[in-house]
């Protein structure tokens, strides 16, 4: 046998024999040591996979979301509701305190009233209203609002009253003109979109935009002095006499709650 395979043969030998050598202790050792060196890898590793089971736990399907969704649009639209509510009473609020409080500082005794219906046509515009001869109402008595003439009653029955308004070309009413000296006679206009006319004027009437324009009480007529009828608009003289659009003072498109002139205070 050649020398160098001799030598190799002796070396694994000698090699087998000290590992045989070796204690259990010692490979024990060995293994804690690899233990140690790899654990921290070990704990992150359980840490990341039990944080990710946790929150896998409060994570929502896609039906669970859409049934939420619709709860909370649901509670939207209830709430938005209730704001439009509230705040609905409030407006009416505001508005029957300031009614109230025109029929306290009124010169004159009112009677409020309702308005049941209303009729419109190119000819004579009416309301209808909740009192009646059975009220103290009568035939030919002014109808306000706390913003300005609305007409006056013509047909009493003992509960209701049919009101004509001031857009009714039958209705005439004896006006004066604030900051002149200029006095006519207001009526509605055939075919009217709700403007009034104010004829009888001087044809150099020097009338502007947005003057006011009061009942002048005349005697005799069941108008009383100093009630707001309208705004003049435009002015144009004719041929025999001066005329003025007026926008109205109340607003008859929206009229609810009224008053009837009764009798002064």
């Amino acid at each position: 046998m050649p020398r160098s395979r001799l030598f190799i043969i002796l070396a694994l030998l000698l090699v087998t024999l000290l590992f045989s050598l070796l204690s259990s202790h010692i490979l024990q050792r060995a293994q804690e040591e690899t233990f140690a060196l790899f654990s921290p890898l070990f704990s992150s590793s359980a840490f990341v996979k039990k944080q990710l089971g946790g929150l896998g736990k409060h994570l929502m399907s896609l039906d669970q979301l859409d049934a939420e969704y619709q709860r909370l649009l649901l509670e939207n639209k209830k709430l938005q509701a209730e704001n439009d509510l509230l705040r609905g009473l409030e407006e009416e609020n505001i508005k029957l305190r300031a009614t109230l409080d025109y029929r306290e500082r009124s010169a004159f005794r009112l009677l409020p009233a309702t308005v049941l219906t209303r009729d419109h046509s190119a000819w004579w515009n009416t309301i209808k209203i909740n009192r009646g001869s059975k009220d103290g109402i009568m035939p030919d008595m002014p109808v306000i609002t706390d913003r300005g003439l609305v007409g006056k009653t013509t047909v009493v029955t003992d509960h209701l009253s049919m009101v004509m308004l001031v857009t009714d070309e039958e209705c005439k009413v004896a006006v004066k003109v604030e900051g002149t000296r200029e006095q006519g006679i207001e009526s509605g206009l055939r075919a009217s979109t709700g403007d009034l006319q104010l004829c009888f004027l001087d044809k150099l009437a020097e009338l502007k935009p947005g003057q006011k324009v009061y009942t002048a009480g005349v005697s005799g007529g069941i108008f009383p002095s100093g009630i707001e009828v309208g705004t003049v608009k435009s002015f144009q003289a004719r041929e025999l006499d001066g005329q003025a659009i007026l926008d109205p003072a109340a607003d008859l498109n929206n009229l609810e709650d009224l008053f009837v002139i009764v009798g002064a205070k």
